[in-house]
């Protein structure tokens, strides 16, 4: 595990606001506290470097160390209030979808710690007290099965019914032991009791649907219908999807909660395509997937907690803790004081915190002999989320079952939110994403003596369109990729209001996300349809949990980028970077101060990030999907590798695009300008390599010259 690590209640906050600080520390020492403005969070000795500047603070002195466990695992919580008395006889009926049969236990559900019933390719087993038995009949993954427990006069028979046909695979069956169950205090699903260390154990990866307790004996031959079976308990999953809430329709009031936040809005048993949203027939959706992986929240106490005093300048921070050569850099950021009137700066810079959220421990199985030796050379953040699942995967990565990891919760330590932290071995560059990407424009602004303010997309989301209202113009980052409706209509109407917009990045405005309060501190991504997706969705589960809203891009849900900044995703290839080159659109009156000072015609072959401002992920304009039709394309790059592709949501074939033209002819990235009816502007770069670039030749070049035009331009 990281030796020396941490995690924030919250990415930012206000002169006057409190945010608490939660570590967890394997060494025998206290560890140090102080606070660092973060200005460039790039290693690479090529470029600035690391530039951190040490701040004094209230909170800053050593703290003991005290080691804080992560328990990975979702399941379902019910305490009875008082002990349930239980006939003789009754029936335990749930069904089951399993997802991974490896071997292993795996719990459907426990009662009282003393009665578990469990999966396994083998087939279905119950066991109560020191009596176990197990049905043969062999399960198979990703099948839907009824399981039975008929209880009565001292014995319990378990019987296991496919609700789906397996070809040539007798998979129902029955067994029986001696046992009684009599009350009912606790009921655990998808998992076991353990002990105070790890309070479960042998976790479910697949869907439960319907469990329920009846009196009375009901075979597998007896349908189950709620309109004719009087129920003990029935847990029905169905409802409050969009929360972490599972209720009890029995007349007992047995309602529970839901740990480490399985996912909810799957499809169930009797679900059958006739509709593919939730909210339209919630007793399709009447299934919980729980994976064995899963984590919403660590639960660390809090060590100490930070008060942002008045006066303290909106930017880039860090906590930072160090002890015995470990160290560990928190980031988080400090907002304008609230109110229009206390934001007089001309720029905000616009933090993509929802695409860091959603990237967050992203593993991607690249690190090898050579990326470690290049961390230690460089003094780049040590740690990497390949040798650290405890802390959970992305919503780039895949549960242990092959399900798409649809969640992504702050309420852990998210390692690839550090400055220093590598995520490519990049041969011409650095390979940064995200937050240390983003960076190369915080120092940027900063060398350039830029007044800018910082606000993030969570902070946009709550306040809406009023948070940039005030400034004359808003400047993202490399990667804006993930929104919700609040965020992209707060931008759109920011722009459409009159306002300048800098967009610096590709593959932006692409993903819709979902949040919610009901279950804070996640967002939620479905990977619906097209698009260029690490997983795909399963049929029928488009729609977020959260909100009910149509997941996907957000080109299919008539919003595409085009229709905001002028471009949209086109392609994408390994993390290298070429250059543009300067298009007769450049010279036009309206523009060509954007090329004041430079006579180059090749832009920006050169840079930090691929080793040129135009890579990795490219978008173009398209007048069809919305570009405005004064769009002025200034400038586009040529010369990329073999390996770059045609994003599959314009391919139409494998010879064909939805423009007509050839696959190979769409990788392309567009520099881009229009202006507003309403006196505003915007202006695009359709590459995420571009900010990589600003600092070669000491700052002195034509990108970082060109950048500087446009938002002298556009803060004047």
């Amino acid at each position: 595990m990281v030796p020396l690590v941490g995690y924030l209640d919250r990415f930012s906050a206000r002169p006057g606001e409190r945010i608490e600080v939660k570590v967890s520390s394997t060494l025998a020492e206290p560890y140090a506290v102080d606070l660092v403005r973060i200005i460039h969070g790039d290693a690479n000795p090529a470029g600035p470097g690391i530039k951190l500047e040490e701040l004094p603070a209230a909170f800053a002195g050593t703290y003991p160390s005290r080691f804080q466990p992560i328990h990975l695992g979702s399941c379902g919580v019910v305490a009875a209030a008082a002990p349930l008395a239980l006939p003789d006889p009754c029936t335990i009926v749930v069904r089951v979808q399993p997802w991974l049969l490896d071997g292993r236990p795996q719990t459907v559900l426990a009662i009282n710690g003393a009665l578990t019933l469990s999966v396994a390719a083998e087939g279905a087993v119950l066991e109560v007290a020191e009596n176990r038995t197990q049905v043969a009949a062999p399960m198979l993954e990703r099948r839907w099965y009824e399981l039975r427990i008929l209880s009565a006069e001292g014995r319990m028979h378990l019987r296991q019914t496919p609700l789906q046909r397996s070809w040539g695979v007798a998979d129902g069956g029955e067994s029986a032991l001696p046992g009684v169950m009599r009350t009912l205090r606790s009921v655990i699903f998808g998992a076991a009791p353990s002990d105070r260390d790890t309070p479960h154990r042998a976790f479910f990866n697949g869907r439960i649907e319907d469990p329920a307790i009846i009196p009375d004996i009901h075979g597998a031959e007896a349908p189950i219908d709620a309109a004719t079976v009087e129920y003990l308990a029935w847990w029905d999953f169905s409802a409050d999807i969009p929360t972490a809430r599972i209720r009890d329709r029995g007349p007992h009031g047995l309602d529970g909660v839901l740990l480490n936040l399985p996912t909810r809005g799957v499809t169930g048993s009797r679900w059958t395509g006739a509709e593919t949203g939730w909210r339209h027939a919630p007793r399709d959706y009447a299934a919980i997937h729980f994976h064995e992986d899963d984590l919403y929240d660590c639960g660390w106490a809090t060590d100490f907690a930070v008060e942002i005093p008045a006066g303290m300048l909106s930017g880039c921070y860090g906590i930072r803790l160090r002890a015995g050569g470990a160290e560990d850099i928190v980031p988080f950021y400090v907002l304008p004081p609230k109110g229009a009137a206390a934001r007089s700066k001309p720029l905000v810079f616009l933090a993509s915190t929802f695409t860091y959220q959603i990237y967050g421990n992203h593993r991607r199985s690249n690190t090898n002999a050579e990326f470690h030796a290049r961390q230690a050379e460089w003094g780049a953040y040590p740690h990497n989320a390949d040798q650290n699942p405890e802390y959970a995967a992305s919503t780039y990565n895949v549960h242990a079952d092959g399900s798409g990891v649809a969640y992504s919760s702050l309420r852990r330590p998210l390692l690839t939110m550090r400055p220093g932290y590598i995520t490519y071995f990049d041969k011409r560059g650095s390979g940064l994403r995200h937050f240390p990407a983003d960076t190369h424009l915080i120092d940027w602004l900063t060398v350039k003596g830029c007044e800018f303010d910082i606000v993030t997309d969570h902070d946009l989301d709550r306040e809406g369109l009023g948070l940039l209202d005030p400034y004359r113009a808003v400047v993202t980052g490399s990667h804006p990729e993930y929104h919700t409706p609040n965020t992209l209509d707060a931008i759109q109407g920011y722009a459409n209001g009159g306002g300048r917009l800098a967009y610096l990045g590709g593959n932006g405005f692409y993903w819709r996300i979902a949040n919610s309060a009901a279950v804070s501190d996640v967002v939620e991504v479905r990977r619906a349809e097209g698009g260029i997706r690490a997983w795909a969705a399963e049929p029928g589960e488009y729609y977020h949990a959260l909100d009910g809203g149509y997941g996907g891009l957000w080109r299919r849900n008539g919003r595409p980028p085009q229709m905001l900044c002028g471009v949209g995703f086109s392609a994408q290839g390994l993390f290298e970077g070429s250059y543009y080159r300067r298009l007769p659109a450049a010279a036009d009156p309206r523009a060509a101060w954007i090329f004041e000072g430079i006579d180059d015609e090749i832009i920006g072959d050169f840079g930090l990030s691929g080793g040129g401002a135009a890579g990795f992920e490219l978008d173009r304009a398209d007048f069809k999907l919305g570009t405005p039709p004064n769009t002025l394309i200034l400038a586009r790059s040529e010369g990329h590798q073999a390996h770059f592709v045609t994003v599959p949501e314009e391919l139409l074939t494998h010879v064909m695009t939805v423009t007509g033209e050839r696959p190979k002819a769409l990788i392309r990235a567009e520099l881009v300008y229009f202006e507003t009816v309403a006196g505003g502007a915007v202006f695009s770069t359709g590459s995420i390599t571009f900010c990589g670039s600003l600092s070669h030749d000491n700052y002195d070049n034509n990108v970082s010259r060109l950048l500087e035009n446009v938002l002298t331009r556009f803060t004047r």
